[in-house]
Parts: C-alpha cells; sequence; structure tokens
C-alpha cells in the first residue's frame, strides 16, 4: 500500500505547523523523518493517523483520495502507529494486550483466548517477532513490550507503519534485532515511517530520508548518498558539531561520595540494591543502562527527593544523607530532572517565573512577601540571551516552547548560578542535533571550571561522548565501570553490561 500526503497544512490559530507538506510513503520501503523539536513531525503524523483533520490538502492511499474523521479510520484503512511510549497493560498477558478492543469471541459473546494466542503466533512466525503469547506484559524486557506494540498494529492488518522514537529505550543489542524486525516488515512489503533524532540509525535503516524544518519539507535523499553532517545542517538550518571538546581530564576532589546506598521504590521494592560511587571535580561519571533499572531512584536520593534506605551521601566530605532540597540547592547541587514536564517545570507558568521556581526566596528577587518581578524579568532576559533559549518573550507560558526550548530553560535555571555538583537525568531526551549540541556544551563547560558532573542518560552515544568514567547500572546494581579517557571504549562491551551479561 502506497500513500501520498498531498498539500497537507494544520494551522492552530495563528501558528502553522505544517506547510504545503508533500510526502510519500511507499510499500517495501523504510521511509526515515527526521526534524527538530517543533519542526512538525509529529503534526504531519497525528494527520496521517486520523487524529487531526487537514486545514488543506489530501491523503491519498493507492491513488484514492481519503478522509479520516478519527483514529478508528485510519487503522480500518490500514495505518498503524506505534508509539515510543508503550501502551500496554502491564498485568495483563501478551495476547491480552493484543486484542484489546477489537477481541476475538465465541460462543455467548465470551473472549475467545484461544484464538488469540493462534493470531498472536502466526504474527510471530512470519515476521520473527519471537514473543510468547502467555506471557505477563511486567515481566517481559523493554525491547519485547516494544514487539508488543509491533503485533497490536499488525494485528489490526496495517499496511503502513509509523514508528515513533522506536529505539530510544532499547540496549545496542537489541536495536540491532529490532532493525531485522523492520526489515523483515519492510520485505514482506509494509510501508515504514522511521521517526527518529539518531542520525546512525536513521542513515543505517532507511531507505529513504525526509527532513522536516519549520513544517516544510526542505530536503530528501538516499542514505547511502548523505551523511550525518549534512542530514543535521538540513534540520537545524546551520553546521553543527557532533564533537564533544573537553579540556584535558585532571579531576580532584571527591566531590561526591556515595557510599553502599540502599533504595527503595514507593511499594518498598529495592530499586538500588548497595550501590558506591563516586563523582570528583573536574570529571564527568556517566551511568549507562535501560531505563528503569535503579537510576531514576539514585538521582531522587541524590538530590533529596527520596529517602535513603541505607547508606551515606557524602558532598564534599560533609554527610548529606537526610538534606533537604533547598539545603542541596543552597550547597551548590544542581539538578536537571529526567522528565522536564514533570519535575523541571510548570507548563502553564511564564518562561520567567519558571526561571525563580527555586531561587524565588532569594534576596535578589524577593522583598519580604513580595517578588520583585523588576528583577526576575530582567534577569530571565540574560538567561535566555546566554543561554539561546528561543521564546516570543519572558512573559510566554513555558509549554508553549518546543521540547528543546523548554530543556533549555531547565539547564539555564539550573547552571547560571554557583554549583559544585551537577546531577543531570536524561538532559537531552527527545531532543534535536541542535539543542542536542548546545546542552552538551553547557555541561562541559560545568566539568572544565571544576564541577563534578554526574549524568544518567539512555543513550549510549551520550554517555560515550560526554563521559571520562562510565558505570552501568542493572536491576539495582553497579555492574561494571570503564575508563573512557584512555582511547575507544568498547561499546559492544557496555551493551552487554546493559542488559546484564557479565563481561
Amino acid at each position: 500500500m502506497d500513500v501520498e500526503l498531498r498539500g497537507i497544512t494544520k494551522r492552530f490559530g495563528e501558528v502553522v505547523a505544517n506547510a504545503d507538506v508533500n510526502l510519500t510513503i511507499r510499500a517495501g520501503e523504510v521511509l526515515g523523518l527526521l526534524g527538530e523539536n517543533g519542526a512538525g513531525k509529529s503534526t504531519l503524523m497525528n494527520v496521517l493517523s486520523g487524529l487531526y483533520r487537514p486545514d488543506e490538502g489530501e491523503i491519498l492511499i493507492d491513488g484514492k483520495p481519503v478522509a479520516f474523521d478519527g483514529p478508528g479510520d485510519a487503522i480500518r484503512a490500514g495505518i498503524g502507529m506505534v508509539h515510543q511510549h508503550f501502551m500496554l497493560v502491564p498485568v495483563f498477558s501478551v495476547a491480552e494486550n493484543v486484542v484489546l478492543g477489537v477481541e476475538p469471541t465465541g460462543k455467548f459473546d465470551f473472549l475467545d483466548l484461544k484464538t488469540a494466542r493462534r493470531q498472536v503466533r502466526e504474527i510471530n512466525q512470519k515476521y520473527g517477532l519471537e514473543v510468547d503469547p502467555d506471557a505477563k506484559i511486567e515481566t517481559l524486557p523493554v525491547g519485547v513490550q516494544q514487539r508488543v506494540e509491533i503485533i497490536k498494529v499488525l494485528f489490526r492488518s496495517a499496511d503502513v507503519l509509523i514508528l515513533d522514537e522506536p529505539t530510544a529505550v532499547l540496549t545496542p543489542q537489541e536495536v540491532l534485532e529490532f532493525f531485522e524486525i523492520v526489515k523483515a516488515l519492510r520485505d514482506a512489503g509494509k510501508a515504514l515511517v522511521f521517526i527518529t533524532h539518531k542520525l546512525n540509525e536513521i542513515l543505517e535503516i532507511a531507505d529513504r530520508i525526509s527532513v522536516i524544518r519549520a513544517g516544510r519539507i526542505v530536503g530528501e535523499g538516499d542514505p547511502k548518498k548523505l551523511n550525518r553532517k549534512e542530514l543535521a545542517e538540513m534540520m537545524v538550518g546551520r553546521p553543527v558539531s557532533f564533537d564533544v571538546i573537553k579540556a584535558p581530564y585532571a579531576p580532584g576532589r571527591d566531590i561526591l561520595e556515595v557510599k553502599d546506598v540502599t533504595i527503595l521504590r514507593d511499594n518498598d521494592e529495592i530499586a538500588v540494591d548497595h550501590v558506591s560511587l563516586s563523582v570528583k571535580s573536574g570529571e564527568i561519571v556517566g551511568i549507562a543502562g535501560v531505563q528503569g533499572n535503579g537510576q531514576s531512584a539514585l538521582i531522587e536520593a541524590l538530590t533529596g527527593l527520596r529517602r535513603v534506605a541505607s547508606g551515606a551521601v557524602l558532598y564534599l566530605g560533609d554527610d548529606i544523607t537526610h538534606a533537604s532540597v533547598r539545603a542541596r540547592h543552597k550547597m551548590g547541587v544542581a539538578h536537571i530532572p529526567e522528565d522536564r514536564h514533570r519535575a523541571g517545570m510548570i507548563a502553564d507558568f511564564t518562561v520567567a517565573e519558571n526561571m525563580v521556581l527555586d531561587t524565588y526566596y532569594d534576596e535578589r528577587f524577593s522583598s519580604g512577601p513580595q517578588i520583585n518581578w523588576k528583577a526576575v524579568n530582567a534577569r530571565t532576559a540574560e538567561f535566555t540571551h546566554d543561554f539561546d533559549i528561543r521564546t516570543p518573550s519572558v512573559f510566554a507560558q513555558a509549554g508553549h516552547l518546543s521540547g528543546g526550548n523548554q530543556q533549555k530553560l531547565v539547564v539555564a535555571r539550573e547552571l547560571s548560578r554557583e554549583t559544585k555538583l551537577v546531577v543531570a537525568g536524561q538532559p537531552t531526551r527527545g531532543l534535536d542535533v541542535g539543542s542536542i549540541e548546545y546542552i552538551h556544551q553547557r555541561l562541559v563547560e560545568a566539568r572544565d571550571t571544576g564541577d563534578g558532573v554526574l549524568i544518567v542518560s539512555s543513550e549510549l552515544d551520550e554517555i560515550l561522548a560526554l563521559s571520562d568514567r562510565i558505570l552501568v547500572m542493572f536491576k539495582g546494581r553497579i555492574v561494571a565501570e570503564f575508563d573512557a579517557t584512555k582511547g575507544t571504549v568498547d561499546k559492544g562491551a557496555i551493551g552487554l553490561a546493559m542488559a546484564g551479561v557479565a563481561a
């Protein structure tokens, strides 16, 4: 099945999200779709999947115009989307998740799970997905859960699959396995749209690449004839550097010491299991690992958001195990949270209000019960300039900024003051290459001026590019350590450690 988007324009008030977009998706082909945050990729795919109706233009399937009144129409037309954030019920089996909403029934309209299991096995066999229909979702690794999402779409007879940031939570080995699945789907005649900000991956897996910028298609090409720099420049409209330039490694005293720390989840299960680590002045320590292996709980404990069950946390030699969030903040601990929307900003607040969320009480911005908004606004204007935050004004709602500019806002708030330790969780998650380049520069600047920097990221390339030392977490423990200052680190060995395979 071939799909053509012809002259698609979509507006939200005065904002033009897509402008006269022409895009062709062909059967038996992987189309790579690249673009900055806010470039219009998601809007365009939401039009294709029936969530939005275009203001202008049309969608053609095999040359015939179609109109979707909702996602159900798109699914019935053979278009399915595999979302970045899985939409699975953890306590249900694979088969139960796959048929949810379109359940096969037998006598007296009872659920026919036997038929569901058989249909899942048939899809498994046809595309080499290898998923147990009876396995509970909560027992499966994320790579297998993603396969379940693909099975769900195929079960509904999709001929066009939209894959939204499909490798975001996968280990390097799982990425290779996933690419084999994508190739099998392509070879079976499916049309695939592969949305990602990972240029190396799209160059490897795509048969054709389209680049969208400011709502328009600005470039197309053959991945065999393109390189990362050319694609990045098309995406952001300027040259982008992929090299992380750091001063020579010269670590100083211990800034952070974590001693035999155990941390519990909200359900009292062990999230971090007797972990010890250190971060020195003038170094970046990267923690690699598939998300869900205790990294989030570790960051929360280090920044005062979660209680430490046992062990000790030392900062510049002082025990801060039970210190409050504000106390750590005043000591010079900066925290870039892994989820900017949940813990880093308030979307309905202005840029200026967000910039002083954790310093509104400071004498620079407050006199008694009153906030000095003139001082806040002036300081925010400086931050937006210094950190290249692209906003109409300091009074604009933070939620209306692009993802990259929201992240820059959080980074600016944390790094524009005197700090000694920077704790960053997923600092560039979901960002385009331009925003990634900028935030990496700021983190390296913190390191080069003597801060200790601890980064947790599921992006292995980011860990490799930034880190002086690399730790790997698996099931709440540090299972491996790599020295990144002495030549090339074995990426395969790190990937195996991330999957819990001993060296």
